[in-house]
C-alpha cells in the first residue's frame, strides 16, 4: 500500500467511495492521514456494569448473551440486546439497525460506549457505539477511549472513516518518515512526525492530541512558507524580463496624471514607487495589490499599462467575469484612448474583440472558431487587451506582451495564470485583489510576491452609513428607501443570500421569491429587477444597462454583484439575512455603493437575537476598511470565513489556522532560517515536492 495511491485505484471498495471523499479532500490514500477530528468524543471511562451509575457515559466491555430485532407499535424495529460481565448483565437499544444481527451474535465479545440511562425502572444503554472484539485485550478504536469524529459527508461517517485510517496508520507505518531537521523539532519541542500522526486521529489523551495538532499545523504553514520561498528564488533567478525605462518617460508620465480628473492618493503615488521599481528592473515584477473597493487599483493598473504602452510593450488585464472585464474596458478605455492607446475587449459571449471607436480600424468579421471570438485586420495592433478567460485561447502571437494584470487573482489558477505569461517573454505580473486579507494571512499566503497596500480611500469619499436594522424596522426601513428613491432619484440594490428558497432553510430569503413580493406588495410603485447567477450572460448584461441607464429603481440580487458592478447612482443597499455572510464579505457588498459624490447607505437586516452575532454585525456600523473588518471575523469566527471571499473549493488550509499569528510567525522564521540550507535536507526536499501542488501553492 502506498500513500501516494489514489484513492479510486486501491480497491473496488473504495472506487465506490471516491466521489463523496473528494467532497472531504480525499484524494489518495494520504489524504486520510491530513483529514483530522474535529472533536473527540470521550469514552475513556471503562466500567463494570455493576459500577455504573444512571447519566454516565461509560465504555462496557463484556459477552453478548442474546440480541433480536423487535417491532414498535409504528412498524418501525429496534434492536435488542443484552450482554454480561464478571459482575452483571446489561441491556442494550438500538433504533432501526436490523443489520446488527448479522454483524453481532450470541458469545461475540464487544465493548460499548453510551450513556446510561434508566428505563421502567431498568438500567440500559440506548444506541451506544459498539465494536466486536477478538479478545479484550484488544486496542479499540471507536470505543474505550477518546473517540475521534470527522467532518463528514452523505455516505460517509466518523466511523467507516477511523477504520480507514487506523488501517492506513497500521500498514504504512513504517513509510510515515521524519522530514523536518531535528533543530526545529528540539528547539520548538514537537512531537515526531509519525507520533503526531498517531495522536492527532487516536490520542491517548487530549494534551497528546493538542500537541499532535500543534505538530502539523506548523508543518502545514512552514512548507507553504518553503513553497513561496522557492517560487521567488526561482522567479528571480531563472526569469529575465524587460525592463522597462521611466525616467526617459516621466514627463509623459507626469502630463498623464495632470489629466487625472482627481489626485493620487498617497498610497497610489507610495504603490506607483513600488511598481516602477520593479518593471524598472531586468527581474520580472511579481506583485500583490491589495485594497478596498474604491481605493484606486483601477487607475494604479492603468498607469502601469500606460508606461509599458510607451516602452512599446502590450498588456492583457484578465479579469474573473464579464461584467467586470466590460467595466474595467469602459474605464481604461475612457483613461487611455486621449493618449492614443488602443484598447481591445475579448469575452467568451461577445465572441468578439472590441476596438476602441476613437482608433477608427475597422474590424474584420474573419472568424476564428479556436479562440472563441472575432480577429481582427492582421495589420491592427492592439496595445492592451483586457478580457475573461477567453483570453487564455487567443491563439495569435503576443511576442511584445509586457505585462499581465489579474484582477481578484485568487479565482485564477496556477495553471491559468501561467499560460497567459507564456504568450510574452516573461512579462511583469501585478495582481490585484479588493478581498479584504488581514496583513499578516496575506504574507503567508503570498510569500512569493511582493506586497503593496493601498490603506487609503480618495480624498472626498463619503462613508458609507451603516445601520444593522431589526426584524420590527423592517416596514419603516422599506416606507425610508421609498422615499429616498422618490425624492432624490438614487437607485437601491436589495441582497439575498441565496437565489431559491431552500428545502432545509425555510426562513432564508431567497432572490426570486423576495422579487415577486417586493415587487407586487412591498414596492408596487416602483421598477424592480432581479440578478443572479443562472442569467445567462447577455440576460445579466441586460439587467445592468437597465439599472445603469435608470430603468430600474431597485435590483434584487445575490451575492453575484459581490465584485465587479459599479453603479455611481445606486446610493442604498439592503443585505438581507445579513448574519449568513462574514464581515469581509459585507464589506466586498456595501462596496457596491457610494460609489459617487452622494452620501450613501448601507442596511442591514437580521432576525438573530444572539448577542454575538449582533455585536459582531454592529462593527460594520464603526468600521469602514475592509482590513480592520476581515481581523475581527478572524478573531470571532477563525480562518474559515476566509474562504467564502478568497477562493473556491477545498480550503487554504487543512489543519492550522490563519488566525494563530505566533504559530504563523514561528513557521516563517523557521522557514526562513531552513531555505538557504535546503539542498542539507533530503528528506524534507522529497516531502516539499510531493507536497507541491497540493499544500503549498494557495490555488
Amino acid at each position: 500500500m502506498e500513500l501516494k495511491t489514489p484513492v479510486r485505484e486501491v480497491s473496488k471498495a473504495y472506487t465506490m467511495y471516491a466521489k463523496r471523499l473528494e467532497k472531504l479532500g480525499i484524494k489518495t490514500l494520504e489524504d486520510f492521514l491530513y483529514h483530522v477530528p474535529s472533536r473527540y468524543e470521550d469514552f475513556s471511562i471503562i466500567s463494570s456494569i455493576a459500577n455504573i451509575q444512571a447519566g454516565e457515559t461509560v465504555t462496557v466491555k463484556g459477552e453478548v448473551l442474546e440480541i433480536k430485532n423487535q417491532r414498535t407499535r409504528n412498524w418501525k424495529t429496534l434492536q435488542k440486546a443484552r450482554m454480561k460481565d464478571r459482575t452483571g448483565e446489561l441491556d442494550i437499544i438500538w433504533f432501526n439497525q436490523p443489520f446488527l444481527l448479522n454483524l453481532m451474535k450470541e458469545e461475540d465479545k464487544i465493548s460499548v460506549s453510551g450513556k446510561a440511562d434508566i428505563y421502567r425502572n431498568k438500567l440500559l444503554l440506548q444506541s451506544p457505539e459498539y465494536e466486536i472484539l477478538l479478545n479484550y485485550k484488544d486496542e479499540t478504536i471507536h470505543t474505550g477511549r477518546l473517540v475521534p469524529i470527522y467532518p463528514e459527508t452523505r455516505g460517509i461517517s466518523s466511523k467507516w472513516l477511523r477504520r480507514q485510517v487506523n488501517k492506513i496508520i497500521s500498514d504504512c507505518r513504517h513509510k510515515l518518515f521524519e522530514y523536518l531537521p531535528y533543530s526545529i523539532i528540539s528547539d520548538n519541542q514537537m512531537l515526531g512526525f509519525p507520533k503526531a500522526i498517531k495522536e492527532i486521529h487516536f490520542p491517548k489523551n487530549l494534551d497528546l492530541a493538542e500537541k499532535a495538532r500543534l505538530r502539523l499545523s506548523f508543518d502545514e504553514l512552514f512548507l507553504m512558507q518553503i513553497g513561496a520561498l522557492s517560487r521567488r528564488k526561482e522567479w528571480k533567478q531563472n526569469l529575465a524580463g524587460n525592463p522597462f525605462k521611466i525616467d526617459l518617460y516621466q514627463d509623459k508620465i507626469d502630463k498623464f496624471y495632470a489629466k487625472l480628473p482627481f489626485v493620487l492618493t498617497n498610497a497610489q503615488k507610495r504603490t506607483l514607487r513600488e511598481i516602477f521599481a520593479d518593471i524598472a528592473s531586468t527581474k520580472p515584477m511579481n506583485r500583490l495589490l491589495q485594497g478596498d473597493v474604491g481605493s484606486g487599483k483601477t487607475v494604479v493598473s492603468a498607469i502601469t499599462m500606460y508606461v509599458a504602452f510607451l516602452n512599446g510593450f502590450q498588456s492583457v488585464l484578465l479579469a474573473p467575469t464579464e461584467i467586470l472585464a466590460q467595466q474595467h474596458y469602459d474605464t481604461i478605455s475612457k483613461l487611455l484612448s486621449p493618449f492614443d492607446v488602443k484598447v481591445g475587449l475579448v469575452t467568451g459571449s461577445t465572441r468578439k474583440r472590441i476596438m476602441n471607436k476613437e482608433s477608427g480600424i475597422k474590424i474584420k468579421n474573419e472568424t476564428n472558431h479556436n479562440s472563441q471570438f472575432v480577429i481582427h485586420d492582421s495589420k491592427d495592433k492592439t496595445d492592451i487587451l483586457v478580457g475573461t478567460h477567453a483570453l487564455l485561447y487567443d491563439k495569435r502571437s503576443m511576442d511584445k506582451l509586457g505585462l499581465v494584470v489579474i484582477d481578484e487573482q485568487q479565482r485564477f489558477g496556477v495553471e491559468q495564470r501561467a499560460i497567459i505569461r507564456k504568450k510574452g517573454k516573461n512579462p511583469h505580473l501585478l495582481s490585484m485583489t479588493a478581498t479584504p486579507i488581514p496583513r499578516t494571512i496575506a504574507l503567508t499566503m503570498y510569500g512569493d510576491l511582493d506586497l503593496s497596500f493601498l490603506d487609503e480611500m480618495p480624498k472626498g469619499r463619503r462613508k458609507t452609513k451603516t445601520w444593522l436594522v431589526p426584524a420590527e424596522k423592517r416596514k419603516n426601513a422599506y416606507l425610508w428607501i421609498e422615499k429616498q428613491i422618490k425624492n432624490t432619484k438614487m437607485q437601491a440594490f436589495i441582497i439575498c443570500p441565496f437565489i431559491e428558497e431552500s428545502e432545509t432553510l425555510k426562513t432564508v430569503r431567497a432572490a426570486t421569491k423576495e422579487y415577486e413580493l417586493l415587487k407586487n406588495t412591498v414596492f408596487p410603485n416602483l421598477k424592480l429587477g432581479i440578478l443572479h447567477g443562472r442569467l445567462k450572460a447577455k440576460e445579466k448584461e441586460e439587467v445592468l444597462k437597465k439599472f445603469k441607464d435608470r430603468k430600474l429603481d431597485i435590483l434584487v440580487a445575490t451575492p453575484v454583484v459581490e465584485v465587479g458592478i459599479d453603479i455611481p447612482n445606486a446610493n442604498i443597499i439592503l443585505i438581507e439575512e445579513a448574519e449568513r455572510f462574514g464581515l469581509a464579505q459585507l464589506h466586498q457588498l456595501r462596496g457596491r455603493v457610494g460609489r459617487s459624490d452622494a452620501q450613501a447607505y448601507c442596511l442591514l437586516f437580521t432576525q438573530s437575537k444572539n448577542p454575538k452575532t449582533v455585536e459582531r454585525l454592529k462593527a460594520m456600523e464603526t468600521l469602514s476598511l475592509g482590513n480592520e473588518l476581515a481581523q475581527l471575523d478572524l478573531k470571532l469566527r477563525g480562518h474559515g470565513e476566509l474562504y467564502g471571499t478568497m477562493q473556491h473549493g477545498q480550503p487554504l488550509l487543512k489543519i492550522a489556522s490563519f488566525s494563530d499569528f505566533a504559530l504563523i510567525e514561528k513557521a516563517k522564521k523557521e522557514a526562513e532560517k531552513i531555505f538557504p540550507k535546503l539542498d542539507a535536507y533530503p528528506l524534507l526536499l522529497a516531502k516539499i515536492l510531493s507536497a507541491k501542488n497540493k499544500t503549498i501553492s494557495p490555488d
